[in-house]
């Protein structure tokens, strides 16, 4: 019988469906596993190659497990509110519901022609009104608790999109060639920087990348320093900075404030008040990265004005740059262009003086000199002296002298990078943010949820920023007992949806409340996650937010959402670059499901290379992947045959070591997600035992059920064929006998002072003494004994042999 992967699939597709064969179940004596992709957005390119990675990782970790044993849950649904459905409306008036809904379907049904084994009974969409009642639901709880406020914000405004951009998105939309400003807009913000301290310190109860629990270190950019005021005579105020480096200040020699600090023009003195506003105007038309970029040319403006540095005495001439923000530290910074290479560069370009308060190794008015591992030298005044310490002493010192110099100069400060996250939108399709503000300038929530959109004929935002809702005055406005008010035009960002999809596939049809807490308890955390690098920052971040709120508010019982995070790697086009419309090499899925069936597809992907790295598509290497499926077929199915070949005679000795070192190897590998060697050591298995026309039922069946994670629908129906009513994907997984397993024969290294200088076989069990003196006998170890004495002999038993040895007569 021949091997047909295009109807073979489509049957078993059909009857997993109709069976509903992956719903999860419902014994919580059974021990669970929560395995998790990240929540897709449904674009209007579908999916290509690249996509089906993770999504086929997932799957298979799902299919093993349930063959352990394990209670599975793995859901799938859709992070479906977000900019490029309304962009599309406003330009072609289709309502972005409806362009959302056909994306949703062309992704769900490539994702089921993939045989992934979801719970398609808990699919979720962001853009329910049953799934976001409980997102704005949420929101009120943050409201509640003071952790959702309005503030004007500076944000990056983009003029033709007419919407606010978050820092990371705007590199992508000023290459496309949209134009970003700052300006200052009324926002809600989440003060997500409440939880900065709690967010750091539970990184170390997850089993994460340690790249990834990194960049969210560096993100949240905790530092301790002192902010320390600065006396502006002239002003009778102070100038409060931040440093983390106080051990230097009396290396400062200049100060520097952001345009948009709220003393920048009053500092300017009338000489220097025309040429500050103009900077402050140019810094307002440039993103944060054009400001903060390491490459860019430092500009700046002298205010005019000076400052009293408190250890010295001397008047530092007070400067705006952009290259100083508002949003970390106070907005004003102490120079010290001896110790600070931008600094330097700054005082280099303005003729400003450089002073070194560090033993460099050089000098300073030639390079900067930025290490802490020297002394302090030129520190010391009347009251203080630092000259010699190191540089904690001396940071402790100082930070105590300033704080015993009173009320005004000096505190110890604990800040972060993080910033509270800004939490609206200026658009219609997303999540409408349920506050009601009354003529009194009160504000209160709604009472019923959810508050829907309401339908609107034009989606381009209003010419005032405010989002298209605020033109719909039968929705906008409203009176109840409180008086009249009107509703909040903002809506919540795509992020927001996404921030605790994980906790309604537990519950997905509950009404009454977000999660039943039996159910929560049972699955939570989920045990793996996988999804791109690129979200290792900013969604992981919000959604640790998120559930920390929700284990304060007892809706949740564990601290953290995600136990192991795995990131899995790029694939790339046949180019070897990035896929993409522009350089046209995406390779849709549907293609390739069509040309090769799933199976192959699912193999190929995992074969391709470590699920973690990047590594480029060949199609023409399915077709090694469709020889081996067809190999696998041919273990039950001759060619031409009616009747399975598979018999019931045992399997010789030599075949059962091999299937045995097969189900631990595929075993060990697939617990460590190392797809492509388990994929390896079945390709191996079949050949053996074709090889040895063996075709014996257990030794068969095995291959099978080790294959059906990876090929669900061959195995499946091969399983059928062997007399199985049940499905292969409730089969036990084999269990290997250590003894059968274990080599005959290992290899084994040869050291001479630590250096590998050759090997040799030895069998399993071989005596210590029989390896040392077998690895003397090494042809390419004796010219490094010759004329040696042998100090030490080191045998580690299955592994490696290693002679110290030093010339004779030494």
């Amino acid at each position: 019988m021949k091997y047909d992967f295009s109807t073979i699939e489509r049957k078993w597709q059909a009857r997993w469906a109709n069976e509903e064969t992956f719903a999860s179940g419902q014994d919580r004596e059974k021990p669970k596993y929560y395995v998790l992709d990240m929540f897709p957005y449904p674009s209007g390119s579908g999916l290509h190659v690249g996509h089906l990675e993770g999504y086929t990782a997932t799957d298979i970790v799902a299919r093993y497990k349930r063959c352990r044993g394990f209670n599975v849950l793995h859901p799938m649904g859709w992070d479906a509110f977000g900019l490029p459905a309304e962009q599309f409306a406003i330009k072609t008036g289709t309502h972005p519901r409806l362009t959302t809904e056909v994306n949703v379907s062309n992704f769900r049904e490539t994702l089921k022609s993939m045989g992934f084994s979801y719970d398609w009974s808990r699919e979720i969409n962001t853009t329910d009104p049953n799934y976001f009642k409980w997102t704005q639901w949420i929101f009120l709880k943050l409201y509640e608790k003071g952790l959702a406020y309005i503030s004007e914000v500076d944000v990056n405004w983009c003029e033709e999109l007419k919407v606010v951009l978050a820092n990371e998105e705007v590199d992508e939309k000023l290459a496309d060639g949209y134009t970003v400003v700052r300006r200052p807009l009324r926002q809600w913000v989440l003060k997500i920087t409440a939880y900065a301290e709690r967010l750091l310190e539970d990184l170390g109860d997850v089993d994460w990348p340690e790249n990834v629990k990194q960049m969210q270190r560096n993100w949240i950019g905790r530092s301790e320093g002192v902010e320390i005021d600065f006396e502006l005579r002239c002003h009778r105020t102070n100038l409060r900075v931040y440093t983390t480096r106080p051990d230097t200040l009396f290396g400062a020699t200049y100060l520097v404030i952001s345009p948009e600090h709220p003393m920048a023009e009053k500092l300017a003195i009338a000489q220097q008040l025309v040429e500050v506003k103009k900077y402050i105007e140019q810094a307002r038309l440039k993103t944060e990265l054009e400001r903060t970029g390491l490459q860019k040319e430092k500009t700046g403006v002298f205010t005019g004005s000076y400052a009293i540095n408190p250890a010295t005495g001397e008047a530092l001439p007070v400067w705006i740059s952009d290259f100083v923000l508002t949003s970390y530290g106070t907005g004003a910074i102490m120079s010290v262009p001896a110790h600070d290479s931008r600094d330097w560069e700054f005082a280099k370009k303005f003729g400003l003086p450089i002073r070194e308060v560090i033993k460099s190794p050089h000098d300073v008015e030639e390079a900067v000199f930025e290490g802490k591992e020297s002394l302090c030298v030129n520190s010391s005044n009347d009251e203080i002296s630092i000259d010699g310490l190191d540089f904690k002493t001396a940071f402790d010192r100082m930070a105590a002298w300033l704080e015993s110099k009173g009320k005004g100069k000096g505190k110890r400060k604990v800040n972060y990078k993080l910033r509270d996250w800004v939490f609206s939108r200026q658009r219609y399709w997303g999540e409408p943010i349920p506050i009601k503000h009354y003529d009194d300038g009160s504000m209160r929530p709604e009472t019923t949820l959810p508050l829907t959109l309401p339908e609107v004929e034009a989606y381009q935002p209003t010419s005032t920023g405010e989002s298209p809702l605020a033109n719909i005055e039968s929705w906008l406005y409203g009176e109840d007992e409180h008086g009249k008010f009107r509703r909040e035009t903002n809506t919540m960002p795509q992020w927001a949806g996404s921030c605790w999809y994980y906790l309604r596939f537990i519950d997905p049809q509950n009404s009454d409340e977000l999660i039943d807490p039996a159910r929560e308890q049972y699955w939570m955390n989920v045990d793996l996650y996988i999804g791109g690098a690129e979200h290792a920052v900013l969604h992981l971040l919000y959604s640790r937010f998120w559930h920390k709120v929700l284990y304060d508010l007892d809706v949740v019982s564990t601290r953290e959402p995600f136990q192991r995070l795995f990131n899995q790697g790029m694939i790339l086009g046949e180019d070897n670059e990035k896929m993409s419309k522009s350089r046209g090499n995406v390779i849709p899925a549907d293609h390739v499901l069509s040309a090769y069936g799933a199976d192959a597809v699912r193999l190929y992907e995992m074969f391709l290379g470590p699920l973690e790295q990047v590594k480029p598509w060949n199609t023409n290497g399915i077709e090694g992947i469709s020889r081996f499926l067809g190999k696998a077929w041919r273990l039950v199915w001759e060619e031409f045959a009616e009747t399975p070949r598979v018999t019931d005679d045992k399997p010789s000795e030599a075949i059962l070591k091999r299937m045995h070192k097969a189900i631990k190897k595929v075993t060990e590998d697939t617990e460590q997600l190392k797809f492509n060697t388990a994929i390896s050591e079945m390709m191996v298995l079949v050949n053996e035992l074709h090889r040895a026309n063996c075709y014996s039922r257990e030794a068969v069946e095995t291959v099978l059920v080790l294959l059906s994670p990876f090929a669900p629908h061959i195995t499946e129906e091969l399983w059928q064929t062997l007399g199985h009513a049940e499905s292969i994907s409730g089969a036990a997984w084999p269990v290997f006998d250590p003894a059968l397993a274990a080599d005959d024969v290992l290899t084994i290294a040869v050291q001479v002072n630590g250096k590998l200088r050759g090997t040799f076989e030895a069998p399993a069990g071989c005596a210590r003494e029989e390896m040392i003196e077998a690895a003397k006998k090494v042809e390419s170890v004796v010219k490094f004994l010759d004329g040696q004495s042998i100090v030490k002999e080191i045998a580690v038993p299955g592994k490696l042999v290693n002679f110290a040895v030093k010339p004779a007569g030494k």
